[in-house]
């Protein structure tokens, strides 16, 4: 006699099949997902989503997913509204899950945040050239993508930076750029960079000023990647993959943390 199959949840299948019938019924309502629906579902808006990292947010407590018998996780049109929300806060917003988990506690819905095209469009009108306290844009990064890239004129239209601080923020090794047929190039990066550089300046910060940005930035570049170096390196494009997802939600958590220790620095000057 053969032994019974193993759960699809012990197994560890990626679920992208129809669960099972039990007793001739199909298990899955018929607003029911499969993980490897949901998945398929959302990659349109979220190009780097995988059913691993569902899983991840499933393991912390972020989702809920009910289960057939047979161990399937089935999502409801309410859990892929869930996690379509904290894909954009993760994605729009760089909020570690800690934060994405109490801002889903406090309520906080799809309906609350923008969409992509309007995010975008509220983004470039913000930071029109010369609009004095133009709003900066804070948005999340992949590590494995750079976007798009951009000339030194599309830099400076965009961003209403001088030429001499772009060319500054070389010098300083704060931004790198490429030479490509005679024109010097930007990553999607290094255009936020010269965006908020640009903000800076209006309040008198010099390049020079910013090499203590560089330095604790490699510092904590360098901790983060002593933290998963094994899995960084692992030759198993999976756990490659789950390293580098761990990695920019700890870029997030760290950049969460700064950001609270600047405040509470900040907070005694005005008292």
């Amino acid at each position: 006699m053969s032994p019974a199959p193993e759960s699809p949840a012990a197994a560890g299948t990626d679920e992208a099949e129809p669960p099972p019938t039990a007793g001739g019924v199909v298990v899955a309502g018929p607003k029911s997902l499969t993980i490897g629906a949901v998945v398929k579902a959302l990659v349109g808006e979220f190009p780097d989503i995988s059913i691993s990292k569902v899983r991840y947010l499933e393991d912390q407590k972020l989702l809920a997913p009910r289960r057939t018998p047979g161990g399937y996780r089935l999502y409801s049109a309410g859990d892929v509204s869930r996690l379509r929300t904290i894909l954009r806060l993760q994605r729009d917003e760089f909020l570690p899950l800690r934060v994405i988990r109490q801002e889903l506690a406090g309520g906080r819905t799809e309906a609350d945040i923008a969409s992509p095209a309007s995010t975008d469009e509220s983004t470039r009108a913000a930071s029109a050239p010369g609009r004095a306290g133009a709003a900066i844009r804070r948005a999340s990064f992949s590590l494995r993508e750079t976007g798009g890239l951009y000339s030194l004129d599309d830099v400076v239209e965009e961003t209403g930076a001088e030429r001499k601080l772009i060319a500054e923020l070389e010098e300083y090794g704060i931004i790198a750029g490429q030479a490509r047929s005679g024109t010097r190039y930007y990553d999607e990066t290094e255009r936020e960079i010269v965006r908020s550089v640009a903000e800076l300046a209006r309040y008198g910060v010099a390049g020079r000023n910013l090499r203590v940005f560089r330095t604790s930035a490699d510092r904590e570049s360098q901790l983060l990647q002593q933290i998963l170096a094994p899995a960084l390196r692992s030759r198993n494009p999976e756990r490659r993959r789950e390293a580098i997802e761990a990695l920019e939600n700890l870029a997030a958590v760290a950049s969460h943390l700064k950001h609270l220790l600047l405040v509470r620095d900040l907070r005694r000057v005005a008292k």
